[in-house]
C-alpha cells in the first residue's frame, strides 16, 4: 500500500498542530510492514511568508520519501488587509475573491500539484484544508483522496471555494466530535467516508528522559505550563494577562512557564518565564513537573499538548471556546475548561491546593490516552481506513 501526503510545510523542525500531526502519522504508517509512504512538500519551514529553506529535491526522513518543490509565490504582502477585509464577512465573499485569498495566502507551488497529481500512490492524504496545496489540487485529482480538515470554527471555513474542497475528498478524519459536527454543518459530507481518529501520543513512562544531557534544569515547581507556540493568536497573552491578575490577588509560589517558539512574546512579568523552543526531553520533564498545564487558545481542532499533559499525568485547564479541546476533557475526566478570569482564578487555586485531585485527573486523563490514544491502536484503525478508500476507489 502506497500512501502519498501533500502538505504545504514538513520537517521534524517544524512545530504546529497539523504539521506535527501528519509528520507522526506518516512515520508510523511508514513503519508498517508492507506500506510505503511518500510526502509532497514545499521548501518552505516557515507558514507566515512560506520562504523557500529547505533545498529543493528528495530525501528519507525517519522512514518517509520527502520530496521537496520551491514556490513560485509564498505569502504576499497585500494578503493581510485583502484578508482582513474578505474575512469580516466571509460569507458575502465572491469565489473570485476567494481564489485570491487563497493564492495571495500562499505557497503556490505548480510544480507539487503536477507530482501530486501524477502520483502513482494508491490515496492522496491532504492536511490541512486551508492552503493552496490541497485546494488546487484535491478537486483535480484522480486518484482516491483522503481530507484531514484540521478544521476549526473560523471565518476563513465559510469562503465560498471550500464546499468544493470537502466535497472532492473521498474520505475524511475528524479529530474529534466537535470538529466532525463543525464540518457536518457547515459543508454536505454526511455521505462521504468517515472516520473519528483523534492521535496518536508517546508514552514517557516507556523512555528515560530525566537527566538527558544538554537538557537544561527542570524547573521548580510550582508553575503552570503552556507549551506550543508562543503567540498572541494561540491565546498566550490573554494567558500571560490572565496569570498576572491572579497574581495580584495571590501572592503564592506559583509560576507560568511559556515552553515553544515564539512568535509573539507576553509582556514581561517576573512570574511569567518564556523559555523558547525546548527538547523532547525536556518537554516530558516539564510535562511531569507542572501543576497543570494550560492550553489558552480557542482555535484548536485537537490538541495533542492537551494529550501529551495526560499522558505524563497531569491535568488540564482548556478554553471554554474551543469545542475540542473542552470534548476531550469532558470524555476524559482529565481536564477543565474555563471561560474567563474568575473561572480561570478557581481552577488554578483547586488544581495548587489539592495535590489529591489534580493527581486524579491526571489517572483519569492517563487512562483515557492509554484507551484511545496510543499508536498502535491508532495507527491500526488509520491504516484501515486508509485501504477502504483506495479499495473504494476515487469519487
Amino acid at each position: 500500500m502506497k500512501v502519498a501526503f501533500v502538505v504545504p510545510r514538513y520537517g521534524p523542525d517544524i512545530i504546529g498542530g497539523a504539521e506535527t500531526a501528519a509528520r507522526l502519522l506518516a512515520e508510523h504508517l511508514a513503519a508498517r510492514e508492507g506500506w510505503t509512504v511518500d510526502v509532497l512538500t514545499t521548501c518552505a519551514q516557515d507558514f507566515v511568508t512560506w520562504a523557500d529553506v529547505y533545498p529543493a529535491g528528495s530525501e528519507t526522513v525517519n522512514g518517509v520519501a520527502v520530496h521537496r518543490f520551491r514556490s513560485a509565490a509564498g505569502r504576499e504582502p497585500s494578503f493581510h488587509p485583502f484578508s482582513a477585509g474578505l474575512l469580516a464577512d466571509p460569507g458575502a465573499a465572491s469565489r473570485a475573491d476567494a481564489d485570491r485569498w487563497i493564492d495571495l495566502q500562499g505557497p503556490v507551488t505548480p510544480a507539487l500539484a503536477d507530482a501530486a497529481l501524477s502520483s502513482d500512490a494508491d490515496v492522496l492524504v491532504f492536511y490541512p484544508y486551508l492552503y493552496y496545496p490541497t485546494v488546487r489540487i484535491i478537486t483535480r485529482a484522480t486518484l482516491p483522496t483522503v481530507l484531514h480538515p484540521a478544521a476549526h470554527d473560523e471565518p476563513a471555513l465559510r469562503l465560498p471555494v471550500f464546499p468544493e474542497v470537502f466535497g472532492a475528498a473521498d474520505g475524511l478524519v475528524f479529530q474529534t466530535a466537535a470538529e466532525r459536527a463543525l464540518v457536518q454543518a457547515t459543508f454536505p459530507v454526511a455521505s462521504h467516508r468517515q472516520i473519528l481518529l483523534g492521535l496518536g501520543v508517546d508514552d514517557p513512562d516507556s523512555t528515560v528522559f530525566v537527566g538527558t544531557p544538554g537538557n537544561p534544569r527542570a524547573l521548580d515547581p510550582p508553575y503552570l505550563l503552556c507549551l506550543g507556540r508562543v503567540d498572541r493568536h494561540k491565546g498566550s497573552s490573554a494567558l500571560a494577562a490572565m496569570f498576572a491578575a491572579y497574581k495580584e490577588r495571590h501572592r503564592d509560589d506559583l509560576r507560568l512557564v511559556f515552553a515553544g517558539p515564539v512568535v509573539e512574546e507576553p509582556p514581561a512579568h517576573p512570574c511569567i518565564d518564556v523559555l523558547g523552543p525546548v527538547s523532547e526531553a525536556a518537554k516530558w520533564e516539564l510535562l511531569a513537573g507542572a501543576v497543570a498545564v494550560v492550553s489558552p487558545s480557542r482555535w484548536e481542532a485537537f490538541s495533542l499538548v492537551v494529550a501529551e499533559a495526560w499522558s505524563a499525568r497531569t491535568p488540564v485547564v482548556v478554553n471554554a471556546a474551543c469545542g475540542p479541546t473542552s470534548e476531550l476533557c469532558r470524555r476524559s475526566g482529565g481536564g477543565v475548561p474555563v471561560d474567563g478570569f474568575g473561572a480561570f482564578e478557581a481552577v488554578v487555586q483547586r488544581l495548587s491546593g489539592d495535590a489529591a485531585m489534580a493527581a486524579a485527573m491526571g489517572r483519569f486523563g492517563r487512562a483515557f490516552v492509554d484507551r484511545e490514544l496510543r499508536w498502535p491502536i491508532v495507527v491500526e484503525r488509520y491504516a484501515g481506513f486508509l485501504r477502504s478508500v483506495a479499495d473504494a476507489g476515487g469519487r
